[in-house]
């Protein structure tokens, strides 16, 4: 809109961060609700994990200190957008807690969404197969199997999707958010 007010009426933008394992429904959410907002009007932009490191951190490996430089890449263009108006999505596994929380004490307006499903979860749901080879150390510096995982300690929003399914995560995430419009669970 050219007012710089979304269709919600805010003058400001926001970031949504999902942060949890890989397979445990990240990206499916933020695209979801990237529909929801972008059918009501709302300027709003996703950042994929995977699509920002085949782009702006190509070159980057899975080192502490490169996963750290990737989640801040992310968090600097997200915060760009949203200083805009533009409510951005990210999805990305950013694995350690000091970094996430460092990048989203930086946003004026964000929200951390912790999507959590267990490992013999994920592993079932990952049809390439990284899981398993992770697990049999085909894989060196595989989040959740040989690095470290941090789960946030306080969410603003913890969704078990092995417990509920998406469109039952979508429409609390949506009720958290404030979007009237929810899906048919």
């Amino acid at each position: 809109m050219s007012t710089g007010q979304s269709a919600t009426g805010r003058n400001t933008g926001r970031v949504v961060w999902f942060t949890g394992l890989s397979g445990a429904g990240k990206s499916t959410l933020a695209s979801a609700l990237h529909d929801r907002l972008s059918a009501q009007g709302e300027a709003v932009e996703l950042l994929d994990g995977d699509a920002v490191r085949e782009n702006l951190s190509k070159g980057l490996g899975f080192s502490r200190q490169d996963r750290d430089t990737n989640v801040r890449r992310i968090a600097f263009v997200a915060g760009l957008l949203a200083r805009h108006g533009v409510t951005v999505l990210v999805s990305a596994i950013s694995p350690y807690r000091d970094t996430r929380d460092e990048v989203l004490a930086g946003f004026g307006h964000s929200t951390e969404v912790f999507v959590d499903a267990p490992l013999e979860v994920v592993t079932e749901r990952d049809v390439k197969g990284l899981y398993v080879r992770a697990i049999a150390g085909e894989i060196a510096h595989f989040t959740g199997v040989s690095d470290p995982y941090e789960a946030p300690l306080s969410p603003d929003l913890h969704l078990r999707t092995d417990q509920k399914s998406i469109d039952a995560c979508l429409n609390e995430l949506l009720a958290h958010l404030g979007v009237r419009d929810v899906v048919n669970a």
